[in-house]
């Protein structure tokens, strides 16, 4: 497990990373009355949220973004295992602390999240929803970092504030989203799918059958969701990981062509002299 807690301005930003090969229970809970907003990134790990009136269950969290008020009868429980690992970013600020935001920033709190920032209960659930594509890029950003000491702090900020963005313009956009909850969900199964299955993925009508959703659908919404389409996605993010796997030195080329599906390792060359000499 991994935690890094850090202050952005009036904000207290913790990120925590975890895959663990035995299953354990992380249990975590705040000192005074917050508002917060967690995002969970790859990885589809459990929460329990337990309070006074009971426990609120949420079972997969992928690319979830959330928005609650809690005090210090309040935990939050995760279950982390090999097969669900935990990436989270929480950002909260305490009750008090949210007086202190600029006039702008204020205004949006109390336009927007009224209920939890006048709580009338230990814990209260605000706006849910699976993130868009740029919620989900930003996140990805964070997790992927490679900076270090104050131009590390300088790009959390950004990405934090990025974050909040992305979420306070979701919730006061009063336009239908064009991808319905229930597809969404379907649509990140795709892509855990297609992540999972790198070196193998199905066919395009493969998938649509797993997921239980037509072949139209999947890559009209998968591209709406995600920004490109379908196998553009499996394309990147295999490049991604050849590019992680290159960069630790732990394999040669073609063996990191194999392990993201490639019988060819020309199409790393490139990549692998990038790595190696790094433009000046």
């Amino acid at each position: 497990m991994t935690r890094d807690i850090i202050e952005i301005n009036d904000f207290l930003v913790l990120i925590e990373q975890s895959n663990e090969e035995e299953a354990i229970v992380d249990k975590c809970g705040f000192d005074e009355p917050v508002v917060g907003f967690s995002f969970y990134g790859s990885g589809n790990v459990a929460l329990s949220i337990n309070h006074l009136k009971g426990t609120r269950n949420f079972q997969n969290t992928k690319g979830f973004a959330m928005s609650f008020s809690a005090n210090e009868k309040v935990e939050f429980v995760h279950a982390i295992s090999n097969e669900k690992p935990l990436q989270c970013i929480c950002i909260v600020s305490s009750l008090k602390n949210l007086s202190k935001l600029p006039d702008q920033e204020g205004e949006i709190f109390s336009e927007y999240l009224r209920e939890l920032i006048n709580p009338e209960k230990d814990y209260v659930e605000g706006p849910n929803f699976y993130m868009t594509h740029d919620m989900q890029s930003a996140v990805d950003k964070i997790f992927n970092i490679r900076y270090s000491g104050k131009t590390r702090m300088m790009f959390l900020k950004s990405q934090v504030t990025e974050l909040l963005s992305h979420f306070f313009a979701l919730i006061s956009d009063p336009e239908p989203q064009a991808v319905n909850k229930q597809e969404r969900e379907k649509l990140y199964q795709a892509r855990e799918i297609l992540f999972s299955n790198m070196d193998k993925p199905p066919s395009l009508d493969e998938l649509s059958r797993l997921i239980g959703l037509n072949s139209f659908k999947l890559k009209k919404n998968f591209k709406e969701l995600f920004g490109v389409p379908v196998f553009k996605y499996l394309q990147n993010e295999r490049l991604n990981k050849a590019h992680d796997l290159l960069r630790d030195g732990n394999v040669s080329i073609q063996e990191a062509a194999w392990l993201v599906g490639y019988e060819c390792q020309l199409f790393l060359q490139c990549l692998y002299h990038e790595i190696r000499f790094p433009p000046k």
